[in-house]
Order: C-alpha cells, then structure tokens, then sequence
C-alpha cells in the first residue's frame, strides 16, 4: 500500500492523576521508530464528550471527524472495577460508523494487567464491528509502574508492542481496501 496508514492511539482515561498519557507516550515513541504508519495520540479528554443522551456539543462532532480520519486503533486501557473507565465507555458510544470496518489493538493495565478491562472493550469493539486484534501487551501495576504513578515499563513489553503493531497495521490495511469497495459498491 502506497499511501501510510493513519492509527489513532486512543487515551481511554480522563480522571485527574491518568498515568495513561505515560503509556501512550511510549506506544507513540516505539510506533514512530517502524515508520509504516502515521501514529497519533487521540485523547478523549481534549474532545471533552457529553454524556450520552445528555445533550449535542461541538465535541461530539468532532470526535467523530477524527475518528473518520484514522484507518486504525491501539486503545490504552486502564482497568476499573474489572473493566474499562465509563469516559472509554462514552467515547465508543458517541460515534458509530467511524469505528466500522477498521481495526485495533488494545495495551491495557492494572493489577492483573487490565486484562478483564481488554476482554470487555473487545466484546464492545465486535458491537462495533471493529476486528481486534490477538497480540496484547498487558502491563503490571506493581511492576510496571513505580509508586502505580511513574509509567517504568519492563524491556519485555517491546516485543509484544511491535507484534501488535504489525497485526493492527496488517489488519488497518486490509479494512481500509474493504472499506473503499464498500463506498464504491453505494
């Protein structure tokens, strides 16, 4: 494919004290060494969404553009209560169309590293009819994070960085030719 994919890196926290951005600053940097793609940080916070039923705003709007622009996803995700935060929740609820026909990863973490918080967004993401993909970095509270506020991630996780990064992008690829035929099939 001739042209570079774009892959959005989705914040999935907007509570105060997020060490999120951390995480998705360093997806960012690892992502931006392979140069097959153009990665960016999306978080959700900056389109400061409504609550779902609780009014329009210019923000909702505009998530929904950005999501239009991206071909893929890799969703930074924290675990809450045994699942992803109500602002993730949202943010997926706010848009519909934008989200069809295009792929994802997911890098979660928490004390088991997020992986009951990753299994929730994925049943959510087939509603969605977003494919995501195998390859998940799960990062550790307690090893991962110094004082569960410094992002120290272990040397180990870049493997599984990059073999999600493949996937999503290998994936992103594909639904972005399905999605042309689609809009020439209309």
């Amino acid at each position: 494919m001739s042209e570079n994919l774009n892959i959005g890196i989705i914040v999935g926290s907007t509570r105060e004290g997020r060490v999120s951005p951390q995480v998705a600053e360093w997806v960012k940097g690892i992502a931006d060494e392979r140069k097959d793609a153009n990665y960016e940080i999306v978080d959700i916070k900056d389109y400061q969404l409504p609550l779902m039923g609780e009014g329009e705003s210019e923000g909702i709007a505009k998530w929904n553009e950005k999501l239009d622009e991206l071909d893929g996803f890799v969703f930074i995700v924290q675990e809450y209560n045994h699942s992803i935060s109500a602002s993730l929740k949202n943010a997926l609820d706010l848009a519909r169309e934008p989200w069809n026909n295009k792929a994802a990863g997911i890098v979660s973490y928490g004390s088991t590293g997020g992986a009951r918080a990753a299994e929730h967004l994925r049943g959510i993401l087939g509603e969605l009819s977003v494919a995501d993909v195998r390859a998940h970095p799960t990062l550790s509270l307690f090893v991962d994070f110094e004082n569960y506020t410094t992002f120290k991630p272990q040397e180990l996780h870049l493997t599984n960085i990059n073999m999600m990064l493949d996937q999503v992008n290998a994936w992103s690829g594909a639904l972005k030719l399905l999605r042309k035929q689609l809009v020439n099939q209309k």
